[in-house]
């Protein structure tokens, strides 16, 4: 049987370090004479409690090493969990919001997904708009570490190609897993700040800049205005634009950089794939808007890229309604979201180095079929693909899509129109944040839907956020009996 004290004292012990976060929002609200401080003293000091009772209780179970039960039970029940605890504040403070919708909300943030259930976000508490962008940015950092060191360990959805290049951690899971993080955390904190500050330079205050960099750099897109990135229109465009595709690449090419090493990131395919699809796609959208929006280049091409980069990397800004550019930019908008940025990044939704093994194991098959007699094994980086990686992707697509049409459905159920059950298991699964239609639009939030509908969306994005698969084993039998 499996034994759960590591696992619970793994997630005792990072309750009770999102507890003690709670510092941050309420010495902000103290500094800006909110009267909302309390709220997070009271949500602190219960989720600290509540972790360190967790980890006291399962201490007699650490251990050095993790089971892959334990590690597929571990990834689950850290996103499972914190947004429990990380939707204390908004229940408490000034939304008021029920458990379901302060649930929503903080599965939207430490998923990254960024969708909303608030309006009037620019009259709240400052300090409760900064725990919206930190639940993001803890999401952030926390998917790189699983990405690095659990899928690939776990054999999920191909992301054991990247097992060997990147760091092997030798069945002993969590203390590697710390070093690891360590460095790729120095990165992200310093590519955090750097966007700060860039936001500064072309004009944001200090608490759109620092909220808005927690969000950009986590691929996340809470924002402390109603509008969006509307209200940052112009030079903030770019700046975020730039961020959000340093944000999406593999973390492990920073780290391997910094350590001397310039080749592998100049070399790896998936950022040049990445890459090619960004301004591809963006000067697609620049000639579209030219020809039937009689938009001028500089303008089309912002927001082109803006766009582009905020749905394919998952982060979900929205600087402009999309869908008022014509038919096919909504829809194709809706399929860009379905692409995805690198594997071991904050980006999300299927991932672009799934796509490309995807295309090899094709172009291998119809040369197969020309030539039935000659062998034509499938590359990647230039290293031929194991049979495993290539059934584990396959597998991935399908359950994606199977999951896709039955998240679809539900939501059908709950008495949400095609368009937005469709989009909006969509935009759930991949953590995009915005949908299509009126509703669950760019320029709309998740408020007005109904309660069974939100659930629904909330489990779709933590499917999503750890791969499908990875959630999916622990509801078969075989998976408690091994």
């Amino acid at each position: 049987m499996t034994d759960l004290r590591p696992v619970g004292y793994v997630v005792g012990t990072l309750v009770a370090l999102l507890g003690l976060t709670m510092v941050i929002p309420l010495l902000v609200d103290l500094a800006y004479g909110n009267a909302e401080w309390g709220v997070f003293l009271e949500a602190g000091v219960v989720t600290t409690v509540a972790g360190v009772s967790m980890a006291l209780a399962c201490a007699n179970g650490k251990s050095e090493g993790l089971s892959i039960q334990q590690m597929f039970l571990l990834t689950t029940l850290i996103w499972l969990i914190l947004p429990i605890f990380g939707g204390i504040p908004f229940m408490l403070g000034a939304t008021e919001a029920g458990f379901t919708d302060a649930f929503f909300e903080a599965m939207s943030g430490m998923t990254t997904t960024g969708s909303t259930v608030f309006s009037g976000l620019d009259n709240l508490p400052e300090g409760l708009l900064l725990w919206r962008s930190m639940l993001q940015w803890f999401g952030g950092i926390g998917i790189i570490v699983v990405a690095m060191v659990f899928l690939p360990e776990l054999k999920v959805g191909g992301m054991q190609v990247f097992r060997s290049e990147a760091f092997d951690t030798d069945g002993k899971v969590l203390p590697r897993a710390a070093e690891i993080a360590s460095r790729i955390s120095v990165i992200y904190v310093w590519l955090t700040v750097a966007c700060f500050i860039a936001y500064l330079v072309v004009g944001m205050s200090g608490f759109d800049a620092i909220n808005h960099a927690l969000t950009t750099l986590s691929t996340g897109g809470f924002s402390t205005r109603d509008a969006s990135f509307g209200a940052f229109q112009g030079p903030a465009e770019y700046v975020s634009s730039f961020f959000m595709i340093l944000a999406s690449l593999p973390f492990v090419r920073y780290v391997q950089l910094i350590a001397g090493s310039a080749r592998p990131f100049w070399r790896d395919t998936q950022i040049h794939a990445y890459l090619a699809v960004i301004f591809g796609l963006t000067l697609c959208f620049a000639i579209y808007r030219l020809i039937v929006n009689e938009d001028h280049f500089e303008h089309s091409f912002r927001e082109g890229i803006f766009n582009v980069t905020s749905i394919i990397s998952g982060t979900g800004y929205a600087s402009v309604d999309y869908q008022l550019w014509g038919a096919f930019p909504a829809v194709a908008f809706f399929f860009i979201g379905l692409i995805g940025g690198c594997a071991g990044s904050t980006a999300c939704s299927v991932k672009i180095f799934r796509y490309q093994l995807l295309f090899a194991s094709m172009r291998a098959q119809i040369r197969k079929i020309h030539s039935p007699n000659g062998v034509f094994t499938p590359r990647y980086q230039g290293r031929p693909v194991s049979e495993d990686v290539l059934s584990s992707v396959m597998a991935f697509f399908s359950f994606f899509i199977v999951t896709l049409g039955i998240t679809s459905v539900l939501l059908a159920a709950t008495g949400l129109d095609l368009v937005t059950a469709i989009s909006g298991a969509a935009t759930a699964l991949a953590c995009v944040g915005p949908g299509l239609g009126d509703i669950i639009g760019p320029s709309g939030n998740f408020a007005s839907l109904n309660d069974p509908a939100k659930w629904v969306l909330a489990l779709a994005m933590l499917v999503g956020r750890l791969e499908v698969m990875s959630v999916f084993a622990l509801f078969t039998i075989r998976f408690w009996r091994s």
